[in-house]
């Protein structure tokens, strides 16, 4: 979907297809015809942007074979669909039964982080539509937090500045330019907007840059307008944003909260769980932590990283972050030029869902992921961008 700001740039906004995982390029394309193409007719649409996942095995397949490259565009193109944006977090196995730390391997220190996502990039400048320039790829926040001394440091700083000069290559040989945003993620070794600085700042190229994820970024309660200013300030480019929202536990300590919390811990992803204290921010590294014993203080409100559907929080006494979205999203872009020009809607966890909540069919599917689009552009229509065929 394509939006025309108030200063006459193209905002695109996408929806993220890890939420159905494949890892061969077999599977994508089954995506494109059983998901993609029937929430594309759900809103009516002629053309509906997709954020592509590509695990590593089908992204080395599409990099070194120009024909099957050349038969994923069509098929994009017959389907209505286009990509402007790749998710380059997950590195494989997201579809897995139990993901939890895996997703953060391999990371930045290691060589196949930096092969796979200069084939990403290579896929990318052949996917993105003729009268588009521009693409984004976002990936994970340098490493997991533990084991990640100075040494890895400086390989991650090395591999990503390798990186920036194979996006200058590109950009001359295919005239497509193309950005890199390090994502944010509680546990991470960049776990805020903060903590992203001095690294991007180190790297100094416009080419790497950040991914805010609106999930993370409640998460570790964090303000839209602080984290997003000090970023401008900062000349860190803001890459790509994911609209998401956390799960918010007002009032952790009482017993039926827990027990509504206690429905959303489950085995596949990982959901670090943080509150504020007075010393400072507080945290598990996932939620079934938080709720076993004291690990982590009840005193304050907690949020924990689960993707939540946009259009329905959950039922009391629960809720979630829209609120941080929403307040994210008009500093983004409903101000006088946008701060980024790509947005995805990132709700992987349908299927992680309390057992109530989660669509039993690829139709009900559909119809959540065409609700969270359809929200998206109400809210992008309300800060006065309009919408385009």
């Amino acid at each position: 979907m394509r939006f025309r700001h108030p200063d006459g740039s193209t905002v695109h906004l996408a929806y993220c297809t890890n939420v159905h995982p494949a890892e061969t390029l077999d599977g994508v394309l089954a995506q494109l015809r059983d998901h993609c193409e029937p929430v594309r007719r759900r809103l009516g649409r002629d053309r509906l942007g997709i954020g592509l996942w590509l695990a590593k095995d089908a992204a080395h397949a599409l990099v070194t074979d120009p024909f099957a490259l050349r038969g994923l565009r069509t098929e994009l193109e017959r389907r209505g669909l286009e990509v402007v944006t790749l998710n380059g977090f997950p590195y494989e196995g997201f579809g897995a039964e139990e993901v939890k730390y895996r997703v953060y391997q391999p990371d930045w220190a290691d060589p196949r982080r930096l092969a796979h996502t200069t084939d990403l990039a290579r896929v990318l400048a052949q996917l993105l539509p003729d009268d588009v320039t521009e693409g984004s790829i976002s990936t994970l926040p340098l490493a997991w937090r533990t084991a990640y001394g100075q040494e890895r440091a400086t390989a991650a700083h090395t591999a990503l500045t390798t990186l920036a000069e194979r996006l200058d290559a590109l950009h001359e040989l295919t005239g497509r330019s193309l950005r890199i945003g390090l994502e944010p993620e509680p546990g991470c070794t960049v776990e805020t907007t903060r903590d992203a600085l001095a690294p991007l700042t180190a790297i100094g190229h416009d080419r790497i840059g950040i991914c805010v994820d609106t999930c993370h970024l409640a998460t570790s309660f964090e303000d839209p307008r602080t984290a997003l200013d000090a970023l401008t300030q900062a000349r860190v480019p803001i890459v790509k944003s994911q609209l998401s929202a956390a799960l918010h536990a007002e009032h952790p300590h009482l017993p039926e909260v827990r027990t509504a919390l206690a429905a959303f811990d489950e085995p596949r992803f990982l959901h670090q769980t943080r509150t504020r204290t007075a010393a400072g921010l507080r945290g598990t590294d996932d939620l079934g932590e938080a709720l076993a014993g004291d690990a982590l203080p009840d005193a304050s409100p907690w949020r924990a990283h689960f993707h939540v559907p946009l259009h329905a929080a959950p039922a009391a006494p629960l809720t979630s972050t829209f609120p941080v979205l929403r307040a994210a999203l008009t500093r983004l872009v409903g101000g006088p030029d946008p701060l980024t020009r790509h947005l995805e809607v990132e709700t992987y966890t349908w299927q992680a869902l309390p057992p109530d909540l989660r669509p039993r069919a690829r139709a009900q599917l559909a119809d959540g992921i065409a609700a969270e689009l359809t929200l998206a552009r109400d809210l992008l229509t309300d800060l006065g961008l309009k919408e385009l065929p």
